[in-house]
């Protein structure tokens, strides 16, 4: 069974920058797209970016331009840059297989971004 570890969470002030890593135990290599998901309390998990075998790139309208996801096949791992953070930003941020994803989630990386 595939594992799923997030790591690089952490506590910013407004304006920062952080950068997350997801590292799967089985290869991504012949996974067509990977994606980072957030959870804000109290509300839905929604898509925050995916990246697909190519390269090529998808970003929700709330991050774009300001988040940059990446994925290293030979590492089995997907990071995401975070620039320019705000407090709408703060949520648990989850990485896993798109669109059809992992039997199991991650427990997710906590990003809190104060004003």
């Amino acid at each position: 069974q595939v594992q799923v570890v997030e790591s690089g969470g952490g506590l910013v002030q407004a304006g920062g920058s952080l950068r997350l890593s997801c590292a799967v135990s089985g290869s991504i290599a012949n996974i067509f797209a990977m994606s980072w998901y957030r959870q804000a309390p109290g509300k839905q998990r929604e898509r925050v970016a995916v990246i697909t075998n190519s390269g090529g790139t998808i970003y929700a309208d709330s991050v774009k331009g300001r988040f940059a996801i990446s994925r290293d096949n030979a590492k089995n791992t997907v990071s995401l840059q975070m620039h320019s953070l705000t407090p709408e930003d703060t949520a648990v941020y989850y990485c896993n297989k798109y669109p059809t994803g992992f039997d199991t989630w991650g427990q997710g990386t906590q990003v809190t971004v104060s004003s």
